[in-house]
């Protein structure tokens, strides 16, 4: 089958990636000039969620002062954003919480398997680190991670609770001045540079072959007809007049796969999903002193700010904010950014005092799209050749293998790797 994918962030490129190893020729149409510009460029480097960081349950907006959770609200907030906070909400009760991570889990470890075999099959080296350690400020909020824990028991994930002590005495740029409460220990988690794994991806396709990116391209609009699908191209800025017809590409499906620029060409088809934009915000910041960086990556289990060493540098990411869907074009007030930014610096100089020269870190910000239900968006949608890979939320870029994988195996008519319940948690239509 002749397949076009629509976006060459992490999601797209694995996509094409699963649908030509699945024997499919494909196009993957992406409107900056490479791949991994947009959501993928800043991610923060986790691998893979774990109960403790997915964006729903028990710590998610438990608390409405941003010093506290580490998301920031922007005002303007409208109904559609209460109610998403709403339903998000719902599912801090331990067993909703529980019911649907059990969903999500299947997804999360066919991405671990798929990353796996792509890595020991092309021999990639993309900055792999192992070791996550996930801090916690007080007994509060240690006991507000009880469900999260309780789940790492049930599903066998291995980890290690530690002691303060035992935290600073792991990881040597850990202080226990100020006390905290404690940590969890992720020894065979990994962080790791999303984008150049992506552009490795790509590259492996090149030589392969079968696979044609155009870049510097964007979609208009798709266009479905019979067992046909299409998508229609915007003209390149400065082009001369020419056929419109020249600017249609035909094949036989079509995957969205463009992160929060998927929503607009979803809602001209008439599906409109209730996935929320979600600003993120990275800083990139050289080590300042080499004795204060740390080994292993660092996160804040509350307020969701990751510190990753990459070489000579560290990438800090979070400062979420949250902010009406009809704002997710316009850019954010400097007052919301310094906000954002400072929740960043202030986490660093927390947990590991000196590491970090945040005074000349480069600021980075993009959207990611967040489910109600804190599950992505994967599967067949209003007609047999169009599919959807989005909403998979800040944590775990990981998962975007996984959701390759499986949107191949519907495509190709396969049975996917994952039970049932949990493909149909994940399908478009859910939300009706």
């Amino acid at each position: 089958m002749d397949v076009i994918v629509i976006g060459g962030g992490i999601a797209g490129v694995a996509t094409a990636y699963q649908l030509r190893a699945a024997g499919h020729r494909v196009c993957v149409v992406e409107r900056h000039a490479t791949v991994a510009q947009g959501a993928t460029y800043g991610h923060g480097g986790t691998v893979l969620p774990t109960p403790l960081d997915v964006w729903f349950g028990p710590t998610f907006m438990a608390s409405r002062q941003n010093a506290r959770n580490g998301v920031v609200n922007k005002a303007g907030f409208n109904g559609s954003a209460r109610q998403f906070v709403k339903q998000l909400a719902e599912l801090q009760e331990p067993n909703a919480f529980g019911h649907q991570y059990g969903l999500l889990r299947p997804l999360i470890e066919l991405s671990r398997d798929t990353m796996a075999d792509m890595e020991a099959r092309f021999g990639l080296e993309f900055e792999q680190t192992s070791g996550l350690l996930y801090l916690v400020r007080s007994e509060q909020e240690w006991e507000q991670l009880r469900p999260a824990r309780g789940l790492l028991q049930l599903f066998e994930v291995p980890h290690h609770e530690l002691t303060p002590e035992q935290c600073a005495a792991f990881e040597h740029s850990v202080r226990t001045e100020p006390e905290f409460a404690g940590g969890v220990l992720f020894d065979q988690e990994r962080t790791a540079n999303a984008p150049l794994f992506t552009k490795l991806i790509k590259q492996t396709l090149d030589t392969q072959g079968g696979v044609q990116f155009m870049l510097g391209c964007e979609v208009s609009s798709i266009r479905l007809d019979g067992q046909r699908a299409s998508v229609e191209l915007a003209p390149q800025p400065g082009a001369s007049s020419r056929s419109r017809e020249v600017d249609v590409i035909h094949a036989d499906a079509v995957v969205v796969a463009a992160g929060h620029g998927s929503l607009p060409l979803l809602e001209r088809l008439g599906l409109r999903l209730p996935l929320h934009p979600l600003r993120l915000h990275t800083l990139v910041a050289p080590i300042a002193h080499e004795e204060c960086a740390p080994h292993v990556a660092i996160v804040d289990a509350v307020k969701r700010i990751a510190i990753s060493r990459m070489n000579h540098r560290l990438r800090i990411a979070g400062g979420a904010v949250l902010q009406s869907a009809g704002q997710i074009d316009k850019p954010l007030g400097e007052a919301v950014t310094k906000e954002a930014l400072a929740l960043l610096g202030q986490a660093t100089h927390d947990w590991i005092p000196g590491a970090a020269r945040i005074s000349v870190a480069l600021p980075w910000e993009g959207v990611k799209l967040l489910s109600p239900d804190g599950l992505p968006v994967i599967g067949n949608a209003l007609h047999p050749r169009l599919f959807v890979n989005a909403g998979h939320g800040p944590a775990g870029w990981g998962l975007a293998c996984g959701s390759g994988k499986l949107v191949a195996d519907l495509i190709s008519g396969g049975t996917p790797d994952v039970p049932v319940d949990t493909l149909a948690a994940l399908r478009p239509d859910r939300f009706k």
